[in-house]
């Protein structure tokens, strides 16, 4: 897979290569700064979760990260324990969410998935992705398998790079944003990243998050 160092010369291979030493580095710490901080906050929510409908805590979504390796991203569990089979057995919701692979009034979700989603608390879990090393804070959209198809040829590029919890799409206003808009916002991202753009991103979607713009 062709990646985006080996098209730099030495010089700049070398900056490029202390950027993402030093990306690595910003996800590990505030990452970590973040879970200790939220932590109460994280508890009280997972209890919630737990009390308020049947099933698991946390969510494990099947999504394809760096070279097209698989891995489960957590989430707090929005929906109803059945969902999958819902959305089988309804094919009118089964053929919207093919198009965009989301769904604006999704009525597999719970109430207290919703106050999640609104508040983007779902999505702290990825934390946890991003010590792993399986996401970075910032990055494209994270994709399941299935999804990689709408990027055609430009899904080695896509798999060239950690899918990220922040992204242009989400400082641009999440899910109001077209998945093909989506698509070309992720794949600029990747041929004009930076340490700075990243910084840029983070402090818009830290607004959009506060603002709950675009979150359903």
């Amino acid at each position: 897979m062709l990646q985006t160092r080996d098209l730099l010369p030495k010089r700049q291979l070398r900056a490029h290569l202390i950027q993402l030493v030093l990306k690595r580095l910003s996800d590990v710490f505030i990452a970590t700064v973040l879970l200790v901080v939220f932590s109460p906050l994280l508890i009280a929510m997972a209890i919630l979760v737990r009390v308020s409908s049947p099933g698991p805590v946390l969510y494990c979504r099947r999504v394809v990260g760096f070279n097209g390796r698989e891995f489960d991203a957590f989430k707090f569990r929005t929906m109803v324990a059945n969902a999958d089979e819902i959305l089988r057995q309804n094919p009118e919701l089964l053929s919207e969410f093919k198009k965009n692979f989301k769904l604006r009034k999704d009525p597999r979700v719970t109430r207290v998935g919703r106050f999640l989603r609104r508040t983007t608390i779902d999505e702290f879990p990825q934390l946890l992705n991003v010590l792993r090393g399986e996401m970075s804070l910032v990055g494209p959209r994270m994709i399941s398998p299935a999804e990689l198809s709408k990027y055609g040829a430009y899904a080695p590029k896509l798999l060239s790079v950690k899918p990220g919890m922040a992204g242009p799409w989400v400082a641009a206003g999440r899910q109001e944003i077209p998945y093909e808009q989506r698509v070309q916002m992720d794949l600029d991202y990747i041929d004009n990243w930076s340490l700075w753009l990243d910084i840029k991103i983070l402090i818009k979607t830290a607004i959009a998050v506060i603002a709950m713009r675009g979150a359903y």
